[in-house]
């Protein structure tokens, strides 16, 4: 496979060495985003056997999400001083250990503790993962390692409801965290082998102010996201939109905060000169409005399936299945042909793909088939996943090496900071009609009612990817001036 080839001048490790620290972080990487997505299943079932309450329930995965979303930057700041090997190891060991923690759990505060432990440990692998696979693969491989990484996560994110309703199926929601105690183990000993453990040595302090109003804004968006999403719940509606409200400035507030300390600080947790590449940038912002689209969209079929189309929950996440499938078949020969040509303009022609698929899920017919939904999905999956590759390998191949932990931070935050600024967006829609309902006497949405408050909510999606899709071709111009230049 050409991807562990060795050529005269290759940076990084050696081929052999090469596929173990590609397997190593692939493992982690899987096993980081399936807790985040898989658990979601399993809560009726621990609500139930450890007798909590659902308000209670839910922050066994609002921890995960909060613990994640809060230490991305530190922990990419933080691997330029301790070593990728080292930072990467010592996450997943806590992943792993957590784990364990979550399976023999005997009440939910406990499992809420373990949650926030796999959180830290799980923001640690992912933080800087994109900037291993560029420390062990040379440049000329970059675009292709790196669409095998997106079709990693993406699938992850997309099957992981679907494989979490199978196990329970057939085993206790225990096992879906005793399963990655194994491969964690096994991940663990192959990152101590292989993963390179290059640091920068400084004399100037840890960031600390920096690291607090990070985890201050990422933790504040992140309830006021999950407060937005809580806005058509009637009567909670008031409460909600002030908390959405509050949490929402506290992010903004510690957002301009830690802007203003990064600029002053000697050794600053995110340095914005990485910024000065409008390259970067502009990759930056298309990644956050592209995971705007997709965040929106993840959260609203789901909706459409079951409340408006009468679907299952297990085959809500069965209808996905075409989603990762596009980007499978799609993914890696966009990473190839990145690292031939330019990746701009590669990310611009997925990205109106993507663009063209939300649409034509949001003109879904009332009472459609699911080879209906299925071929819609295939577009939407094809488009994001030959935009993804490519645009992350601009942004980490438009930084120096040494920077390669910073910009992985960078894509992690866009990620997140996207997928939550869609969650809050579709709230926000769902309240709206709520209102509306209500105003009109009904106690809740119709069926009808929730197709038409899915369907707006998935032409803002379009709007986000159009946007995306804008900001993506200005990168052309910026490429071709750089190259004239």
């Amino acid at each position: 496979m050409e991807l562990f080839s060795d050529q005269p001048g290759d940076e990084g490790l050696p081929g052999a060495e090469r596929r173990l620290a590609m397997i190593a972080v692939m493992m982690a990487t899987t096993m980081a985003v399936f807790d985040g997505t898989i658990v979601n299943v399993a809560l009726p079932q621990i609500t139930r056997e450890l007798g909590a309450s659902v308000g209670t329930a839910i922050w066994v995965t609002n921890g995960y999400l909060l613990a994640t979303a809060m230490t991305l930057a530190t922990f990419a700041s933080l691997s330029s001083r301790v070593g990728f090997r080292t930072l990467f190891s010592a996450g997943l060991a806590v992943f792993t250990l957590a784990s364990l923690g979550c399976a023999l759990s005997p009440t939910v505060e406990v499992l809420i503790g373990m949650r926030v432990l796999q959180g830290f440990g799980g923001a640690a692998m992912l933080s800087i993962a994109p900037a291993i696979h560029r420390t062990v693969f040379p440049n000329r491989l970059l675009g292709r390692i790196l669409g095998l990484n997106a079709v990693l996560i993406a699938t992850s994110t997309a099957v992981g409801p679907a494989l979490g309703g199978t196990l329970l199926a057939a085993l206790s929601w225990q096992w879906l965290f005793a399963i990655n105690v194994p491969l964690g183990l096994a991940a663990v000993w192959l990152s101590l082998r292989v993963i390179p453990d290059a640091r920068v040595r400084t004399g100037e302090p840890f960031d600390i102010a920096g690291a607090a109003l990070s985890a201050i804004a990422m933790g504040a968006m992140i309830l006021a996201a999950e407060a937005c999403a809580q806005l058509a719940h009637g009567t909670q509606a008031g409460e909600a939109l002030l908390s959405a409200a509050a949490f929402g400035l506290a992010s903004i507030v510690a957002a301009v905060a830690f802007v203003r300390v990064q600029r002053r600080a000697r050794q600053p947790l995110l340095p914005l000169d990485i910024f000065s590449s409008v390259r970067f940038s502009l990759a930056a912002l298309t990644s956050l409005a592209s995971f705007v689209g997709q965040g929106i969209a993840f959260v609203a079929l789901p909706f459409l399936f079951q409340n408006a189309y009468g679907y299952s929950a297990f085959e809500s996440a069965l209808l996905f299945t075409p989603w990762p499938i596009g980007i499978v078949l799609v993914a890696p020969h966009a990473g190839r042909l990145a690292d031939r040509h330019s990746p701009a303009l590669l990310s611009t022609v997925g990205l109106a793909l993507f663009t063209v698929g939300l649409a034509l899920l949001a003109l879904l017919p009332d009472h459609a088939q699911a080879w209906d939904i299925g071929w819609r999905a295939l577009v939407c999956g094809m488009g994001f996943g030959f935009f993804q590759s490519p645009n992350n390998r601009e942004m980490l191949g438009n930084v120096s090496r040494e920077r390669s932990g910073n910009a992985s931070g960078v894509l992690a935050i866009m990620r997140t900071f996207g997928q939550c600024m869609g969650a809050a967006l579709l709230g926000i829609v769902l309240s709206v009609y709520a209102a509306a309902a209500m105003s009109q006497g009904h106690a809740q949405m119709n069926a009808a009612e929730d197709a038409v408050a899915i369907r707006v909510a998935l032409w803002v999606a379009v709007a986000a990817t159009a946007v995306a899709t804008f900001v993506s071709f200005s990168r052309i111009r910026a490429a071709r001036g750089a190259i004239s230049s």
